[in-house]
């Protein structure tokens, strides 16, 4: 397979691999399956930028290994997609656990107190929906304002 590609588009090929191994690196390191699944697909893609016209996008550590310049890391657009990935990423994940979080608890409660003759309950679905949807208004509106963590294990 033979691919032509402009040096811009090249150059955005490049920003697109440094932001996949971005999310897969990230937090947990290099030494995960997931970051040596890519790793060797990466360092070609590095290792041929210097022919398509982007070797100031890619630079050699010391142990040999390829890895994308200040140039291509720090660069604006690069830096606000990883920051809204990372913001949506949170936002997403506290809504979801928390939502998970009080439906397993309504779940013991009615457990605990379930009524002959009382409406059936919305599904699991749905009522995990009706949660996140309270939490997306809740922060929606006021952010992080009104949480609260509530520290245990004696701990400060």
């Amino acid at each position: 397979m033979k691919l032509t590609f402009t040096p811009k588009e090249y150059q955005r090929l490049l920003e697109l691999a440094h932001l996949g191994m971005w999310v897969v690196t990230a937090y947990q390191g290099e030494d995960t399956a997931a970051a040596k699944r890519y790793f060797e697909l990466d360092q070609k893609l590095l290792e041929l930028a210097l022919a398509a016209g982007c070797a100031d996008l890619v630079e050699r550590r010391p142990d040999d290994i390829l890895q994308p310049s200040p140039k291509l890391s720090d660069d604006e657009r690069v830096r606000e997609i990883q920051g809204d990935f990372a913001n949506d990423a949170f936002w997403h994940e506290l809504v979801a656990r928390l939502s998970d979080r009080d439906y397993s608890t309504e779940q013991a409660r009615r457990a605990l107190s379930d009524t002959p003759g009382v409406e059936p309950p919305p599904t699991p679905e749905e009522r995990v929906k009706r949660l996140e949807d309270g939490y997306w208004a809740e922060f929606e509106k006021n952010d992080l304002a009104n949480v609260i963590v509530l520290r245990g294990g004696g701990k400060g």
